[in-house]
């Protein structure tokens, strides 16, 4: 029998049911993990479990990720559910407002926080509250390439994903001794069903016109040429949650295609 690079671990993981999200569940659930995907539809979610057919080894726990009740929830139902928690993917997130600074509103301003950052804090706190005693685990935060570079027309989100990766990196130094690692994801350009629902907008903000020139300038600023896909993300979550990434820890991971110049 072949052995997954996951077995016998649990994961948690929030915005589990499309896109980057449920890539990277269906990738823990074939090499082995047990898996809590989080959603705000529970009619949704309980599709994409049914679709994935994992059975027995995936849940669903419903709620809005940009909630302190429901990040602090699904960890603990994640534990009540399959006795442990290894593995703490915070991946919801996005561009929630598209808006030059000086158009923002002080409630744009503070959704971009809650999706994109206080979502990420809350769920590696009580993460960490967890793994800390067992002195083991690995958290895995879905950043973006934007939290090294910054366009405009997307001043929360670039903000939100460049804090995202400083506290990736402080955490990372309190627990390096533990066992315990904590790492972020940057990928490049990827045209699922949120970028293709608010590209328009996102393109027309960053003054490029129209979604395709987005795509286009996006494409054209990588090494490959192309979007890069869900699977290739999720691919990059298997090895830092995996032991092979035992000794790495406070890194920003990119998945861009050769995006970023450093």
């Amino acid at each position: 029998m072949t052995m997954g690079k996951l077995d016998g671990k649990v994961a948690a993981i929030t915005g589990g049911t499309r896109s980057i999200g449920r890539a990277i569940a269906e990738a823990f659930l074939r090499e082995g993990a047990k898996v809590v995907v989080n959603g705000r539809d529970p009619v949704k979610g309980q599709a994409a479990l049914d679709e994935i057919g994992a059975g027995d080894r995936a849940a669903f726990f419903a709620g809005d990720a940009s909630e302190q009740t429901t990040v602090e929830g699904l960890v603990d139902f994640t534990i009540d559910r399959f006795g442990q928690l290894d593995i703490m993917v915070l991946n919801s997130g996005g561009v929630h407002q598209t808006a030059p600074v000086f158009q923002m509103s002080d409630e744009e301003w503070k959704l971009e926080i809650d999706w994109n950052l206080n979502h990420v804090f809350w769920g590696m706190r009580r993460a960490l509250q967890h793994m800390i005693p067992r002195q083991c685990g690995r958290i895995l935060v879905t950043s973006s390439v934007e939290g090294k570079l910054g366009k405009p027309g997307i001043p929360g989100y670039a903000a939100t994903k460049h804090a995202v990766n400083g506290l990736v990196k402080a955490a990372a130094h309190e627990v390096g001794t533990l066992g315990i690692t904590v790492n972020s994801i940057l990928p490049g350009i990827i045209e699922t069903d949120i970028v293709r629902a608010t590209g328009p907008e996102s393109a027309i903000a960053m003054g490029v016109g129209t979604y395709e020139n987005m795509i286009g300038l996006f494409t054209q600023e990588s090494a490959i040429k192309r979007p890069n896909k869900v699977e290739e993300v999720a691919a990059a979550a298997v090895l830092l949650a995996s032991d092979a990434a035992r000794n790495i820890t406070g890194c920003m991971f990119p998945v861009d295609g050769g995006t970023m110049p450093y």
